[in-house]
């Protein structure tokens, strides 16, 4: 299959209805949201909608361990994870795409960026998200 075969964008297929969390959403708060709805990730979105940073495992759990494992093993500065809100433990630059883009571009900025998921952005405001998994999908269904 080529690429003009697949000739999909990730509008086309991107989950629109995303859970979200507020800056100042405490770990308890994402505690709750990972118990729930077993997402790897959340995005964190304010008032008006606009992607302002994205919280996930990794983090959680850093947080959660910080007491007991040493700071060497963090990349991260150890005093991020001292806050109790979003704002303050997220990750301020989330990998982002437009929703007009190939599937292609997506997949290969999540190969190349080593990540699962990406959120789809219009002028900073979040739209939806796009995992690997939606794109394998995809293409999957085309050829089968």
């Amino acid at each position: 299959m080529t690429k003009a075969e697949i000739g999909t964008n990730v509008k086309d297929i991107m989950t629109r209805d995303v859970v979200t969390v507020k800056e100042n959403d405490t770990l308890q708060d994402l505690l709750g949201l990972f118990k729930k709805y077993h997402y790897h990730s959340y995005p964190v979105v304010t008032p008006e909608g606009e992607l302002v940073g994205a919280v996930n495992e990794d983090i959680v759990l850093q947080c959660l361990l910080i007491g007991s494992v040493p700071s060497a093993m963090f990349g991260r500065s150890i005093t991020m994870f001292l806050g109790e809100d979003a704002k303050r433990i997220m990750d301020p630059h989330p990998i982002t795409i437009s929703p007009n883009a190939s599937l292609e571009e997506a997949a290969t900025l999540m190969i190349k960026n080593s990540i699962n998921r990406m959120w789809v952005v219009v002028e900073k405001k979040l739209m939806g998200i796009l995992s690997k998994r939606d794109i394998i999908n995809e293409i999957y269904g085309k050829r089968y």
